[in-house]
């Protein structure tokens, strides 16, 4: 039988530019920072928004399911952004994703539910700092002004051509998390550095 244990760590879609990004960051002079979080849990649920187990999915995460458009809501580590009138993706720290998923089948009951984990389909760009709006504007027409698109609002969009969940974090001064699927995550990179060169 083979050994199909794996014989080195995981390597993160962007661990090849993790040098570059901290780089624009330091010569922005904290104008901008740019960071990949690797690794985060996603897991993608559906379920009848109107129904007993979305609730109950809520009271077994800590973390209630938002229920207005392009909104988030955070507990703890956790967070919930909404997809769709019965979809969400529940974000979470690494290695989580099994007992989250547990939780969400038990809570669940016999209502109908999906969980997916899509944590390797994805990884999450960090973007911080006072010209963070400035910077995603470049490549992404959706209003970003804190008016429209303030903390705690997320959005199915593009940037720079490249489909993305956007997400303002509701943190001060937080900014934003760009999930990106891994395929496209290098090129992405590719495009915030040059975008960011206007900063340093």
């Amino acid at each position: 039988m083979a050994d199909t244990a794996l014989s080195s760590p995981p390597r993160s879609p962007l661990a090849h530019v993790a040098d570059r990004l901290a780089g624009a960051t330091r010569a922005s002079g904290g104008a901008v920072r740019l960071a990949e979080l690797p690794f985060l849990t996603q897991l993608n649920v559906r379920l009848d928004a109107k129904g007993a187990a979305a609730d109950a999915v809520g009271l077994a995460l800590g973390l209630p399911l938002p229920l207005d458009a392009d909104t988030v809501v955070r507990a703890g580590e956790s967070t919930a952004l909404w997809l769709g009138p019965d979809e969400w993706l529940l974000v979470g720290p690494p290695g989580s994703s099994h007992d989250a998923e547990r939780r969400i089948r038990a809570a669940a009951g016999d209502e109908p539910v999906s969980v997916t984990d899509v944590s390797a389909q994805r990884t999450t760009v960090l973007v911080t700092g006072p010209r963070a709006r400035d910077l995603l504007a470049h490549g992404c027409a959706l209003d970003l002004h804190p008016r429209a698109f303030g903390p705690g609002r997320c959005a199915q969009t593009t940037l720079a051509r490249t489909q993305i969940v956007l997400v303002s974090r509701d943190e001060t001064r937080a900014g934003f998390w760009i999930l990106v699927r891994s395929s496209f995550a290098g090129y992405l990179a590719d495009w915030l550095l040059d975008a960011a060169t206007e900063y340093i």
